[in-house]
């Protein structure tokens, strides 16, 4: 394990005032063990991010299958931890508290692994289709695959909301793949493959048979499952049924706005020159810091 070297991290500092204004006392376990291994392993990470990265070339044809475990846990900077955790932390306090913390943890371990293999499906089916090879050699890291499943299951566990997706507003139905081609027609370097994979997963298990597999898997271990009729806890969140009031744990979302807004009203101008700019086009969804190294 290598120290990183580097000087202040404007992203991870403004990410640590972030959970501060929070709470730590307010952020369920697993979320904020989450949080917490992320930005360990930016600080210290395994390898060299070249040699964590997933793709189908280290993966499949060198059979460097750690990278499973290894890349969604890793950043390429300190604005792409940020953009990611944040919005692991909204996600998280979202679900676990719905989901309980056993089965979330469960969730998240799952979809970390299973949203790597999908992404190398992905990944074989362009390289058969467009017949250019080149895409086994795409090299991922970041944790906005998870996120973007994540996405699925709250929009799914919180039906008839609106996002707001550059300005405009989008049924939570249907806003993961607005974001999934906004994010790349402002940021072509992200993924679309990895983001692809999550929302796929987020759906295997909404949809599909993913969550009869996990429970399955889980028979016997009373604790270890999920409720049938889990109880919504943030029943209130932006439902636009209550008062304009503080919400727990320091959040409110007022009936008008998604979760989206006000992250970017929050965000600090704490960046000069091209690095704001970067920032500023990053910000408009914090799903999509799944990085790209290009070929290795």
């Amino acid at each position: 394990m290598e120290r990183r070297q580097r000087g202040v991290s404007a992203g991870l500092l403004l990410l640590l005032y972030q959970i501060s204004q929070v709470g730590l006392q307010n952020i369920p376990c697993v979320t904020l063990g989450v949080l917490v291994l992320n930005i360990f392993l930016f600080l210290n990470p395994v390898r060299p991010l070249s040699e964590v990265c997933l793709s189908v070339n280290e993966a499949v044809h060198r059979k460097n299958w750690q990278r499973l475990l290894l890349a969604p846990f890793h950043h390429a900077d300190d604005w792409h931890l940020y953009y990611n955790m944040i919005s692991m932390l909204w996600k998280g306090i979202m679900l676990e508290r719905k989901l309980k913390s056993i089965w979330f943890a469960y969730i998240i371990a799952v979809f970390s692994l299973l949203i790597g293999v999908v992404y190398m499906v992905l990944e074989l089916l362009l390289v058969i289709i467009l017949d250019d090879p080149s895409y086994e050699m795409n090299c991922g890291v970041g944790f906005s695959g998870v996120l973007f499943a994540l996405k699925v299951l709250n929009n799914h566990y919180n039906p008839g909301r609106v996002s707001s997706v550059l300005g405009l507003p989008i049924s939570s139905k249907y806003a993961c793949w607005v974001e999934l081609v906004a994010i790349h027609l402002i940021s072509p370097g992200t993924s679309f493959a990895g983001h692809l994979a999550g929302i796929l997963v987020g759906l295997m298990y909404t949809m599909g048979p993913l969550k009869k597999i996990m429970q399955a898997c889980a028979a016997g271990i009373s604790f270890f499952t999920e409720p049938n009729r889990p109880r919504d806890y943030y029943s209130d969140f932006g439902g636009g049924t209550h008062n304009n009031e503080r919400r727990p744990y320091g959040f409110w979302f007022p009936p008008e706005h998604s979760e989206e807004d006000i992250r970017r009203q929050r965000l600090p101008n704490v960046c000069r020159g091209s690095s704001c700019l970067l920032g500023k086009a990053q910000y408009q969804d914090a799903d999509f810091g799944l990085g790209v190294l290009g070929p290795s």
